[in-house]
């Protein structure tokens, strides 16, 4: 069959393969007419199952920020007789 291991054929009939250079292709061609409009309607439709649960979780973030300091503070009044 071949000469050595793995190289059973030195050529296959009957397929034709085309290829590319990396050198000719466009690398951005259509990036300003597909790939941004493209990027806008699929980041707008999942805009409403993202930032609903970012934001919940940023105001309960600020929230208990706000409550820690908050009550980690002193009471000047438990002081006034302290002078």
């Amino acid at each position: 069959m071949g000469r050595h291991l793995g190289l059973l054929s030195d050529r296959v009939h009957g397929t034709v393969t085309f290829t590319l250079s990396p050198m000719e292709t466009k690398v951005f061609a259509g990036f300003l007419t597909r790939n941004v409009p493209n990027f806008l309607r699929r980041a707008g439709s999942q805009f409403f199952m993202v930032v609903p649960p970012f934001a919940a979780a940023y105001l309960i973030y600020d929230w208990g920020e706000k409550k820690n300091l908050a009550t980690s503070r002193k009471n000047p009044k438990d002081f006034e007789d302290e002078h």
